[in-house]
């Protein structure tokens, strides 16, 4: 039976951290991630665990510790969000590319400029890239949960991994949630004993060394092997963690798909708004249904056809820009992932949404439903990229 217990994400994720008592973190704080190192720090002056503070000058040099310590064998771990995350992009492909398996709690907040410190995806995407797992939380439950199975994950594959939840949304929001008993964390995530690492006398290696033309490619094709492997080690790990606690979890959430013929395809917290929608449209007779992706990275290609294959229309929302005239970044991966399997059956639309905060309400998201159900009725697709409720 678990810990009921009233917590925002920002402290569940920092709670999560202390059960699991990694060896080492690097921290640097930026809004809305600092109060992660900080309730952190409290645990490690308590004594609460044994990990490494190491408080740095940038995030650059918080990814850079945590890629000194997880080479050395040790299990390394930092928080950041938005510009914080841009910082670290040079050393997030060093981590990557070295096969690190850190975890970082990422809580999304929109890029400047302007200037803003509230909730979108775009610094997450903006570093989708860059070979690191992402996992993205709806609720505080899932951002803790998310965070207990991340590391058994990374380390499985020997890939950095991120737990993605929404700024302030989540991060600062108190939700009830069930926690897990500390010893059954620690048998769950497990110790962490790699094969190969710095202070290993008997097995002298370099980490970080020059690739010339003749090897760089191999070392991408065992990386982005990796990455595919991750598929099923996710859905592994979140069936343990299933069984262990009630709460299953594998690369995405069907939400009465069952008969759906208009369907959205979401991210992170606004999947509850738009749940809410559905209810209220199911209600009304209509067919509608909701995928979430929760694994961005490895994108859950064959689980979306599967989910999408019957289905007469779909809107992609994107909570981020890629700014390339055409599209947001996940409805790119979701169509690409259509034709690749020769599914061309559902007609499809982007939405971008919920840019720098911009609120996202139940009528929003039946708005996008309405649209969906005149693209399905006169098979008329229009405009495919579009923004939800924006000011001409």
């Amino acid at each position: 039976m678990g810990i009921r217990e009233r917590l925002s994400g920002n402290e569940a994720v920092a709670y999560a951290m202390k059960q699991i008592n990694p060896d080492v973190m690097g921290a640097f704080p930026i809004t809305p991630s600092t109060e992660i190192p900080q309730y952190f720090s409290t645990y490690v002056d308590n004594g609460e665990v044994d990990t490494e503070f190491i408080a740095v000058e940038s995030e650059h040099s918080a990814m850079s510790t945590c890629i000194g310590a997880e080479a050395a064998g040790a299990r390394a771990i930092s928080a950041t969000s938005s510009c914080g995350l841009c910082y670290m992009t040079e050393m997030l492909y060093v981590a990557a590319s070295d096969r690190l398996p850190i975890t970082l709690a990422v809580v999304c907040r929109a890029l400047s400029g302007p200037i803003n410190i509230h909730n979108d995806h775009s610094d997450a995407m903006g570093v989708r890239d860059a070979g690191w797992i992402q996992l993205f939380a709806e609720t505080n439950q899932e951002a803790y949960d998310n965070y207990l199975q991340a590391m058994r994950i990374g380390e499985a594959v020997s890939l950095p991994i991120m737990t993605c939840q929404d700024g302030f949304i989540t991060s600062h929001a108190i939700e009830n949630i069930e926690l897990v008993e500390t010893d059954k964390v620690k048998a769950f995530v497990g110790e962490y004993h790699p094969d190969q690492f710095l202070l290993n006398k008997k097995n002298p290696l370099a980490i970080g060394a020059f690739g010339m033309p003749a090897y760089y490619m191999e070392c991408k094709r065992q990386q982005a092997q990796a990455m595919i492997d991750a598929k099923d080690v996710i859905k592994k790990v979140g069936k343990e963690f299933g069984e262990m606690t009630g709460r299953t979890y594998g690369l995405i959430e069907n939400y009465r798909m069952e008969d759906a013929e208009e369907a959205i395809v979401i991210i992170g917290s606004s999947a509850g708004t738009a749940k809410e929608a559905v209810n209220e449209l199911r209600a009304e007779g209509r067919k509608v249904g909701l995928v979430k992706i929760r694994s961005f990275r490895p994108f859950p290609t064959e689980d979306l056809c599967e989910a999408l294959k019957n289905v007469k229309v779909f809107a992609a929302m994107d909570k981020d820009d890629s700014f390339n005239a055409h599209c947001g970044p996940m409805y790119a991966e979701l169509t690409a992932s259509l034709y690749a399997a020769g599914i061309t059956a559902p007609k499809g639309i982007d939405y971008i949404y919920g840019l720098g905060g911009r609120d996202v309400r139940v009528d929003s998201i039946r708005r996008v439903y309405d649209e969906l159900d005149k693209i399905a009725r006169t098979g008329d697709v229009g405009e495919t990229y579009r923004y939800l409720d924006i000011r001409e």
